[in-house]
């Protein structure tokens, strides 16, 4: 435990590292801007991309999950809240979260976001199919971000590597389809330590961070710290487990298990950590306008977490930590 509490506290110095402004690191504040739609929430740095992205981001699987009409409010509530950066991949619910996006937000707002979207290619030649049918479905010319999406283990990694999935990566990224190139998983950090192992070409890396993560197979232990040495930006996810945290064992599904929230902890306060932490991002999935207004007034009135309330979270949640609330972990 002295140990843990050491580690966290060493990972939390580091979050003054992703300000954008010497006067916020001095001060645990974020930095705010503005564009033509308005004032952004605080932004943070992207890794050694050097963009400035909001610290919160749009779902993309909820937004293809949820009624167009609904979607659509998510989007402009998002906007209007300050929201800039999008997530998405070609894999959810077939494509037709890129369709929605393609639909309701890039026409009118593809110059005032960060766009990111995933492949699940296993192989070069599907690679490049997924990378132009997400074009077409964004209905975008480049991406600001495309990820190999979903790594599942060591093997799994190799085996992409060897089929030619990464080489897709890097031309797509000097032809300009793409200006950054990351990867992506939730499963097993051994499978994010492969592709560390196996190169240094990637900006970004999404993975799943939360409260029980700490305590279970650790993507902030385990992955984290080599993420943070090599200055690659780090793009959270899974802040409330997909549902796990709601008793949920499906994705983005509430359920009957127990329930972190709000059982332990609150919505805010399982958000506030991931935010304690270095992250440039966290992307996180609401089920309707609603819940994305709450998201966004935490982000507004965010502080930074002190060591002991950290901890305290931590130890409320310790004994439900393993694949029941974390259900997507192999």
């Amino acid at each position: 435990m002295i140990d843990r509490r050491a580690f966290l506290k060493s990972m939390a110095s580091l979050t003054t590292g992703v300000l954008l402004s010497s006067a916020c690191a001095e001060s645990g504040e974020e930095n705010t801007a503005s564009d033509r739609l308005g004032t952004l929430l605080p932004t943070r740095r992207l890794g050694r991309t050097g963009e400035a992205v909001t610290m919160l981001g749009i779902g993309g699987w909820h937004i293809g999950d949820m009624e167009e009409k609904e979607a659509q409010k998510v989007i402009e509530t998002a906007l209007e809240g300050g929201v800039r950066f999008i997530d998405s991949a070609e894999s959810y619910q077939a494509g037709r979260s890129e369709t929605r996006l393609g639909k309701l937000l890039v026409p009118k707002y593809r110059d005032d976001v960060f766009l990111m979207t995933k492949t699940r290619a296993e192989n070069a030649e599907d690679a490049w199919k997924h990378l132009e049918g997400s074009l077409t479905r964004l209905n975008t010319d480049h991406l600001d971000l495309w990820q190999m999406h979903s790594v599942q283990n060591p093997t799994d990694v190799n085996e992409r590597i060897n089929n030619g999935v990464l080489d897709v990566l890097l031309e797509a990224k000097a032809t300009g389809k793409t200006r950054y190139i990351g990867f992506t998983g939730h499963v097993n950090p051994a499978a994010h330590e492969r592709v560390l192992e196996q190169s240094d070409i990637f900006d970004t890396c999404q993975l799943a961070i939360n409260l029980v993560d700490v305590s279970y197979e650790s993507f902030i232990e385990r992955v984290v710290p080599i993420l943070i040495e090599r200055n690659i930006g780090i793009i959270g996810m899974k802040a409330l487990a997909n549902g796990g945290f709601f008793g949920g064992s499906q994705h983005g599904r509430h359920g009957p298990n127990p329930k972190v929230v709000p059982d332990r902890v609150s919505v805010s306060e399982a958000i506030r950590f991931v935010w304690s932490l270095p992250v440039s991002t966290l992307v996180t999935g609401p089920d309707n306008a609603k819940q994305m207004q709450e998201k966004i007034d935490i982000a507004k009135n965010f502080t930074g977490m002190e060591d002991d309330e950290r901890q305290a979270l931590i130890d409320k949640v310790q004994d439900m930590a393993g694949t029941t609330v974390e259900f997507y972990k192999s």
